[in-house]
């Protein structure tokens, strides 16, 4: 009992915010802006990402995927491609970009710009292991 205890404390204390039936996990600093994802609270990437601008927010807390949209279009932006969009807080969203050269600096208006090839790494992971077995957290 006490060695599992153990385990249970060491795996909180390596992925913050990560409970014991979260299969993946994208944890976003916006200091860095990088996104780090585990598996099973093994990290398995580290990629940099684009969050709000100067006078925009990316909302820290830690979420639930609410819905999935392959080839999402913004309603918002002018019809701003958003492909393997993983929506998390209301119109916030982790979602490809064509921006590439901005990754690693704040640019965005609030979401989190991954790479597209990353996006859709990102997507088939929450897509293979559920919705309700993944959490994004934020952090500054």
């Amino acid at each position: 009992m006490r060695r599992h205890f153990a385990a249970l404390a060491l795996a909180l204390l390596i992925v913050p915010g990560m409970a014991l039936a979260d299969r993946v996990v994208a944890r976003v600093s916006i200091g860095n802006q990088t996104m780090k994802v585990y598996h099973e609270g093994r990290l398995l990437f580290t990629w940099p990402v684009s969050t709000a601008k100067a006078g925009k927010i990316t909302p820290p807390g830690t979420f639930e995927p609410e819905f999935l949209s392959r080839n999402h279009r913004s309603r918002r932006y002018n019809n701003a491609p958003m492909p393997f969009a993983i929506f998390y807080d209301g119109n916030y969203a982790i979602h490809g970009t064509d921006q590439i050269k901005r990754l690693g600096q704040p640019a965005s208006h609030g979401c989190v710009r991954l790479h597209p090839d990353n996006a859709k790494i990102l997507f088939q992971m929450v897509k293979a292991e559920g919705m309700e077995n993944t959490r994004v957290v934020i952090v500054n």
